[in-house]
């Protein structure tokens, strides 16, 4: 088996170099939803503001700007960056150079959707159930149909009578989201992006506080279509999941929810010019953008211009992902430009996050250096993020900010500088950090903090975090003072904190929702590679449950 999947590998490597539009991923992957008729690429008119700006005194205009699945390596800010940080990304580290980064910045879940939730209603998921990431019931079977090595997935096929309509798995419409709030203090809201948050009619974006969209409400999308002479395609033979998403996603978009077009090029690059002209009809009046990009999430694919700027990249996996790191440093500079050329710059707040951390289907080992894990676990490496912010009126430049904060205060931050109130009638998880970032407030913006994804549970109480799992059936627990990166495994020698933490697990998990729908099944991720490396005798591992 390790030497197949040696051989799978190496095949995918050299027919992506020897020429990526040419490669077919497989065709008979089954499908839960019909092919979409996308129409031909066409202008998109966004909804004009006043003409002149209003007097008085303006609240901040908002950007929030998150990548997919984004590797903390990826970026140069850290001294890090891709291919041993030659591919700087001098636009996003501007954000947190013009304003503050925040050291321990953690997502709201190990994968997208969830995480998304929580970014969004300043929650987390697991109170309403929104637990697992939307998926279709077939694509599950499929993934848990491949065989890793000694270690396989496994299916539950009793629990798909529990199943849901994948369009119907969406964040519950009596969760506030940041887009109704904004919009009901007068801010002009616009989605631009990945969604993934509910396909229904009645969970589309639309429909969840934004005044308008341009996007698409799925999990994933293509960059451009896959023989498109534009495209440098990169083909993971080894992942299963990569050769579905080959053989299912499509490339288009929807403007407010309207007839599905094709954009004019690569995604990246069209979501930007969109964005910017968004930026520029909006001026005159305070406005929420959600600028939620796809990249770098897989399908690989990458502008041939950014693909020849890095020639020096030997292994063509890792120049197709490091051209699309490129490119989406480019176009997070271009609606930084924008912002100065229409005189906002000054009093826009600007939020730069990842949805989680990098994947490690995609065989690249480096992403999430000096973490160890990935997307799919709630190891660091799969849970801590960039979050960089400025907003030139209100923070000095150059500030770093140490303690643990996550992604739901993005909610409650964005919602104060609007001079909005958060909600009252139900537990609200964010706290607002810019009284923290200014010193007006000391200590921990938070104390305690949870993820969970089926029996898989964490908390971090201070400076320990005590992970549990069902598959290994065993406890992890680390003193991130002294062990950031979760190498010394302390149960065994601390069971008294160990016991300590799962009591505030057992409190907490008495606080959430049952999931809205099953975990129909669990896969293997090692810790210590990726996908692309056999497995080995003595691999720490955790089964991550969808």
């Amino acid at each position: 088996m390790r030497f197949k999947r040696a051989l799978l590998a190496a095949a995918a490597v050299v027919a992506g170099a020897a020429h990526q539009a040419a490669a077919q991923a497989p065709s008979n992957v089954p499908v839960d939803r019909p092919a979409v008729q996308a129409g031909p690429p066409r202008a998109v008119t966004w909804q004009q503001g006043p003409a002149r700006p209003p007097s008085g005194k303006r609240p901040p205009n908002i950007i929030l700007i998150v990548a997919d699945d984004l590797g903390f390596n990826d970026l140069s800010f850290n001294g890090g960056g891709v291919a041993g940080g030659s591919v700087p990304t001098p636009y996003i580290d501007s954000i947190g150079r013009q304003g503050v980064s925040f050291e321990q910045a953690y997502s709201g879940h190990g994968t997208c959707a969830p995480s998304r939730a929580a970014l969004l209603t300043g929650r987390y998921p697991t109170r309403y159930g929104f637990e697992f990431t939307p998926t279709p019931l077939r694509f599950a079977r499929q993934v848990r149909a491949h065989h890793y090595g000694k270690l396989n997935p496994v299916y539950f096929p009793e629990r798909e009578k529990d199943v849901i309509p994948m369009v119907e798995m969406g964040v519950p419409t009596d969760q506030i989201m940041l887009g109704e709030l904004l919009q009901k203090e007068g801010y002009h809201t616009m989605q631009l992006g990945k969604w993934h948050l509910g396909e229904a009619p009645k969970f589309q974006p639309q429909k969840r506080g934004f005044s308008e969209t341009l996007g698409f409400t799925g999990g994933a999308s293509m960059f451009l279509p896959r023989e498109d002479p534009r495209v440098v395609n990169s083909i993971q033979g080894f992942d299963p999941i990569d050769m579905q998403l080959w053989s299912t996603l499509q490339f288009y978009v929807r403007k407010d929810g309207g007839e599905a077009f094709q954009p004019q090029r690569h995604m990246t690059d069209y979501l930007t010019d969109e964005a910017v002209a968004a930026v520029a009809a909006n001026r005159n009046r305070p406005f929420f953008m959600y600028l939620a990009y796809n990249a770098p999430h897989t399908p690989l694919q990458a502008t041939h211009e950014d693909y020849r700027a890095l020639s020096h990249i030997a292994d063509h996996r890792e120049r197709v992902y490091a051209a699309m790191i490129r490119q989406l440093d480019r176009n997070v500079g271009r609606v930084l430009q924008a912002l100065q050329e229409q005189g906002l710059e000054e009093n826009t707040l600007v939020i730069f996050t990842s949805d989680n951390g990098g994947a490690y289907y995609i065989g690249l080992e480096e992403i999430n250096r000096p973490f160890r894990g990935w997307k799919q676990t709630f190891f660091e490496g799969g849970i801590r993020v960039p979050m960089l912010m400025k907003w030139p009126a209100a923070i000095r430049p150059g500030k770093t900010y140490h303690a643990p904060v996550s992604h739901f205060d993005i909610f409650a931050t964005s919602v104060a500088a609007a001079g909005a109130a958060m909600p009252r009638d139900r537990p609200m998880d964010g706290v607002d950090l810019m009284p923290f970032v200014s010193a007006r407030k000391t200590g921990r913006p938070h104390d305690v903090l949870f993820w969970r994804t089926g029996p898989y549970r964490v908390v971090r109480a201070g400076d320990w975090k005590l992970q549990v799992t069902e598959r290994p059936a065993k406890d992890w627990l680390y003193d991130l003072s002294s062990d950031p990166t979760e190498r010394v495994n302390l149960a065994q020698a601390r069971p008294e904190k160990v016991a300590e933490l799962k009591r505030l697990l057992a409190d907490h998990d008495a606080q959430q929702a049952p999931p809205l729908w099953p975990e129909l099944g669990q896969s293997p991720v090692m810790l210590d590679h990726s996908l692309i490396e056999p497995q080995r005798d003595d691999d720490e591992y955790v089964y991550w449950g969808n």
